[in-house]
C-alpha cells in the first residue's frame, strides 16, 4: 500500500462518542478534515505477549512508559496479503511507532516459527531485540474493527479516526479469520482518535467542547484482556461514556 510510513513520533488522545455526538461532530468536521482514499477499512490485529501477559499487565498499570508487538493487515488477510510487524511505544504521552512490512505468511514465519527475516533494517534489528528481551512472546489476542479514517485538508498533521465493530478473540489467531470475535464496545459506541503533531487547534477543541466530548483512556487490547479475563461484565463497568467535566 502506498502512502503509508514506517516511523511515526504524534501524540493521540482517545474519545468515545455515541451516535448523536458522531453525526454531529462529522458535519462539523466538513472543511476541516475529509475521508481519506481508502474510506472504511477493516483493520486487523495480532497482538503478542508473554505467557504472563506482561506487556498488557504493565500497560494497564499506566506507567510513564510501555511498548508493544503486533502484527496488522488492512483486511482480510492471504498468504500475500502486505502486513506490517509494528512496535508501538508510549513515553509521557507521545506515541512513537516503527515498523516495517512484508507478506502475512512471511511475517507469521517469523513472529511465531522464528524464521529469520530476508531483509533486514534499523526496525527489524528493533523488533529481534524485542523478542529477545520479552522471552516465550506468542499471540495472544486478536483485535479487529473498523475503521473511517480522515485527514486534515488545511493541517497535514492532522489525522482523526473513528472505530467501531471492535471485538477480540483467543482463539483462531489468524489475521485470515476477518473481523470476528466478542464485541469490545457497548451499542451506539464509537472510538474516536484525534492523532496530532502538537497541540490542538482552538477550533477542534471549541467543536468538542460544545459537544461534550472528553477524552478517555482507552485501549483495545487491555479492554479485550480484561474482558477475557474478568468477564465482560467487568469490562462493561469500565468501558463507558465518560462524564463531562
Amino acid at each position: 500500500m502506498a502512502g503509508f510510513k514506517d516511523v511515526f513520533q504524534r501524540i493521540e488522545v482517545k474519545y468515545l462518542l455515541d451516535d448523536t455526538q458522531y453525526t454531529e461532530l462529522r458535519k462539523r468536521l466538513e472543511g476541516m478534515a475529509a475521508v481519506d482514499s481508502y474510506g472504511k477499512t477493516s483493520i486487523l490485529n495480532i497482538y503478542f505477549d508473554t505467557p504472563e501477559y506482561t506487556l498488557i499487565e504493565r500497560s494497564l498499570e499506566k506507567p510513564v512508559y510501555k511498548e508493544k508487538l503486533r502484527l496488522r493487515t488492512y483486511g482480510t488477510a492471504t498468504d500475500d496479503t502486505n502486513a506490517f510487524i509494528e512496535i508501538k511505544k508510549k513515553y509521557k504521552g507521545v506515541v512513537y511507532k516503527r515498523r516495517i512490512s512484508m507478506p502475512y505468511s512471511e511475517a507469521m514465519d517469523y513472529l511465531v516459527k522464528g524464521k529469520k527475516l530476508a531483509k533486514r533494517s534499523q526496525i527489524s534489528d528493533e523488533i529481534d531485540y524485542f523478542i529477545r528481551y520479552y522471552k516465550g512472546l506468542r499471540p495472544a489476542m486478536a483485535i479487529s474493527y473498523d475503521r473511517i479514517a480522515m485527514a486534515g485538508i488545511e493541517d497535514p498533521d492532522l489525522r482523526i479516526t473513528f472505530d467501531t465493530n471492535i471485538r477480540w478473540r483467543t482463539s483462531k489467531l489468524s489475521l485470515k479469520e476477518g473481523n470476528v470475535g466478542k464485541e469490545i464496545l457497548l451499542p451506539g459506541q464509537h472510538l474516536m482518535e484525534l492523532k496530532i503533531a502538537g497541540a490542538m487547534s482552538v477550533e477542534l477543541a471549541r467543536i468538542l467542547d460544545e459537544l461534550n466530548i472528553r477524552k478517555t483512556s482507552f485501549s483495545k487490547y487491555g479492554k479485550g484482556y480484561i474482558d477475557y479475563m474478568y468477564g465482560s461484565q467487568e469490562s462493561e463497568n469500565i468501558i463507558s461514556f465518560p462524564r463531562a467535566v
